[in-house]
């Protein structure tokens, strides 16, 4: 294991943890590692629930699109990426997410990947895609409207607003919302009390809710990498990146 992903068990609960703070850009070979953990823990030990968690002052930024996080073959690296974000979707136990910071972009497919989201009312959920000029990814186009709706989810994406702790709580996206201090427990705690439940049930009952989503899912992934990779090329994706980077609201052009 790299030193960018730390287990800690305690029972049967597995904590997760990704360490690149303090926004935790993610990319191929970290989802990866975090897939085959997670699914190595489900297989071989007596893991229950698991709980991802990460360092820092944001739980996930997503690709870090600014760096070149998609390089020169954004379509084979969306593919792969997006590969471990299905591997992620379809663990066969229960996964919650604590939230803290920022869960922006690529980090909101993250945390909607789990099956819980606790987050504190400074929590901030932005599926920032439209600001930069750039399709949503990560299964969000089926995950998110599976979770507050299509027409909740269509706000946050056309409008690129962030959605605090408190408002994501109240539109169903935030399951628990708790002190900041509270969330890496809370989460724990969470996950303690679905592995008090009998295991094999838990997996069926999982695999039952889960049916629909993952069925939809590869089509969907499939649909975000060709949208995507044709906006990565467009004006608009350019200044929305260096809006971001200066931190301004960025002005487009439709081109």
């Amino acid at each position: 294991m790299s030193e960018e992903l730390s287990v800690r068990l305690d029972g049967h609960v597995a904590v997760l943890e990704i360490h690149r703070p303090p926004n935790n850009h993610f990319d191929h070979a970290l989802l990866k590692e975090l897939a085959d953990t997670a699914e190595e823990l489900v297989a071989t030990g007596d893991r229950r629930a698991l709980v991802v968690c990460s360092e820092g002052k944001n739980f996930c930024a997503g690709v870090d699109f600014a760096a070149g996080g998609v390089g020169d073959t954004p379509v084979r690296t969306l593919s792969a990426i997006y590969g471990e974000a299905l591997r992620l979707f379809a663990l066969p136990v229960p996964v919650v997410a604590a939230v803290q910071g920022a869960a922006v972009g690529g980090g909101l497919g993250l945390a909607c990947a789990a099956d819980f989201r606790v987050a504190a009312p400074s929590t901030r959920f932005h599926a920032n895609f439209g600001l930069l000029g750039l399709h949503q990814g990560f299964g969000l186009s089926v995950s998110l409207p599976a979770i507050v709706g299509r027409q909740k989810a269509a706000d946050m994406f056309y409008t690129a607003r962030r959605v605090t702790g408190t408002e994501a709580h109240a539109i169903g996206l935030a399951d628990l919302l708790v002190d900041e201090a509270a969330l890496r427990s809370a989460a724990v705690d969470h996950a303690h009390r679905i592995a008090a439940s009998a295991p094999l049930t838990v997996r069926s009952m999982k695999a039952t809710l889960r049916a629909d989503l993952l069925a939809a899912l590869p089509a969907a992934l499939d649909r975000e990498i060709v949208e995507q990779n044709k906006q990565l090329g467009t004006k608009d994706h350019e200044a929305g990146v260096s809006a971001s980077l200066a931190r301004v609201r960025p002005s487009f052009t439709g081109e």
